[in-house]
């Protein structure tokens, strides 16, 4: 079995150790490792025939009449997620385009890339485009895929040298510190030209309930008609970009043959055939039914509404120098920050929002400031220190908390005990219940979903994705999703009589509150790691 790193949807924690467990060993690799010249990349666009294609038609039949809108079905079941990602390339005739931070090497990412596999095979194109960072160890894996016809495999500012561990892939980067830290953030799925899948999920176990030790609370969307063409320009304008690189420029096969790289692929790949929901005419949170009933049936369940899909630049994480990465991200009104700080400065009644990473920094606390001072309410969802995957973003996170509280802000932390005890999120057993949606309501109107945290690293060193509805249904039920949260998962913050943090847990009946002084669900020694961590950290790296 391949070496399967650690992973995280922040690059933080683990290159802060690599870094220092490598610098004294391979520092002259660093100097040494470099990216290949003169690759040989060729170019390609969306397939745009797609209302032709079973799954065109569908939509053209479903859509209402008149004004071109786009259709949407909100996705926060993990097993309707994935089950909406394979039965769409189940369907496709002509394209699938694919575009990750993480395409994990575990079941999940193997049933998916068996699911592309199988559409090649039918004569569908599929591109595959993956950030470098967790893909260490599993060259054989995408390189045995690239093999198929119909096939390929690139990947985004990728690692030169040691590509076997996260660890040596980093120490032999040293010298090149600047440019292997910037990642692509994005996560976008399109079928056909008529279909996509956009939210926060990657491709890994712990997005879809399926791992042992902890999963994510997340929210995709599906996505069909009027701005899906949007998404797949959005898409080739990654693919065909200086910063990725095929996977033939990067891994060397040793004069394999396609068909024994087709071979291995089959090893690698064997596993369970099924990752669908688990009950026949199960329902999801918000009443629908699995994707493929519907398909069965072509009674497509969508929401029709006016959107607006945005993704930051290439450029802006790998452009050679700060100058040619353009206007500043949050003056780039192309960008996924600039869009998402109009419509929240733009609010008139209420904001609702959830984040996983949550440190505002000075432009954050400005709009939070300015949203306040217009009278509007605030309620914001985070992960609490005992949920967060990444105990070092928190360290940046709560030196804002109680400007946050006197500000007004409605303050909540995601609570795992609270999460493993309700059975609305899924059955978590023992496993750890963590917040990663990123996702926010505006005035019960707009609604925002996309790959952004709110935290400095996505608005100067990643790039992200986005898309915003105007659908008071789509506000509605996203609202309702956040509740579910607040009520049955959270803890809600305020500042006691002396000023500190207490956390509030809600009781049942007519019981009284639990009122909670230090971290909840947390023991000494993570606290103390915490404070003796907090001063050494600099923000901009958080």
């Amino acid at each position: 079995m391949p070496h399967i790193p650690d992973r995280t949807d922040k690059p933080r924690a683990g290159w802060l150790a690599c870094l220092i467990a490598g610098v004294a060993v391979l520092l002259c690799l660093a100097g040494c490792a470099g990216l290949p010249t003169d690759v040989e990349r060729r170019p390609s666009t969306a397939v745009t025939d797609g209302a032709d294609t079973v799954l065109g038609r569908m939509v053209k039949a479903a859509a209402p009449p008149g004004e071109a809108l786009s259709g949407f079905r909100l996705l926060p079941m993990p097993q309707f997620s994935l089950h909406a990602r394979i039965e769409l390339a189940r369907r496709a005739q002509r394209s699938i385009d694919v575009q990750y931070y993480l395409v994990q090497n575990d079941e999940t990412g193997r049933y998916l890339l068996r699911a592309l596999r199988d559409a090649a095979d039918r004569g569908v194109r599929v591109r595959l485009l993956v950030d470098d960072l967790y893909t260490a160890g599993a060259d054989p894996l995408f390189s045995s895929f690239a093999s198929h016809p119909n096939v390929e495999v690139r990947f985004f500012n990728p690692f030169p040298a040691g590509r076997e561990r996260l660890s040596t892939r980093w120490a032999a980067s040293l010298l090149d510190f600047d440019r292997v830290h910037r990642r692509m953030h994005n996560k976008l799925y399109v079928v056909d030209d008529t279909f996509a899948v956009l939210g926060g999920r990657n491709i890994a176990n712990e997005y879809f309930l399926r791992d042992g030790g902890s999963n994510f609370i997340d929210i995709d969307t599906l996505v069909a008609g009027a701005v899906v063409p949007r998404l797949s320009s959005l898409f080739d304008m990654y693919w065909n970009s200086p910063y990725v690189y095929p996977v033939e420029a990067l891994v060397t096969e040793g004069g394999q043959t396609p068909q024994q790289l087709r071979e291995r692929f089959d090893r690698l790949t064997s596993g369970p055939e099924t990752l669908h929901p688990e009950e026949p005419g199960s329902t999801d949170l918000l009443g629908n039914n699995p994707l493929a009933q519907d398909l069965d049936t072509g009674s497509l369940k969508l929401v029709w509404a006016r959107a607006e899909a945005y993704a930051d630049p290439p450029a802006k994480a790998l452009a050679p120098t700060p100058e040619g990465r353009g206007l500043p991200a949050d003056e780039a009104t192309d960008s996924v920050l600039h869009n998402v700080r109009r419509y929240l400065r733009g609010a008139q009644s209420e904001i609702m929002q959830t984040t996983p990473y949550l440190i505002p920094g000075r432009g954050g606390m400005e709009s939070i400031r300015m949203i306040r001072d217009n009278g509007v309410s605030y309620s914001i969802v985070t992960n609490s220190l005992a949920a967060t995957d990444e105990s070092l973003v928190h360290t940046g996170y709560r030196r804002y908390r109680a400007q946050m509280l006197r500000l007004g802000v409605e303050l909540y932390e995601l609570s795992p005990k609270r999460v493993e005890e309700t059975r609305r999120f899924g059955m978590y057993a023992s496993a750890s219940g963590r917040l990663h949606g990123k996702s926010a309501v505006i005035d019960r109107r707009i609604v925002f979903i996309g790959s952004m945290n709110f935290d400095p690293r996505s608005e100067l060193h990643n790039t992200e994705i986005g898309i915003f509805i105007f659908s008071p249904q789509i506000a509605q039920q996203l609202t309702s999703l956040i509740g579910f949260i607040r009520l049955d998962g959270a803890y809600q913050l305020q500042l006691g009589p002396g000023g500190g943090i207490e956390w509030v847990s809600p009781a049942s009946g007519d019981a009284a509150d639990t009122i909670l002084h230090t971290e909840p669900e947390t023991h000494f020694w993570a606290r103390w790691k915490l404070e003796f961590l907090a001063p050494l950290v600099p923000e901009s790296l958080l």
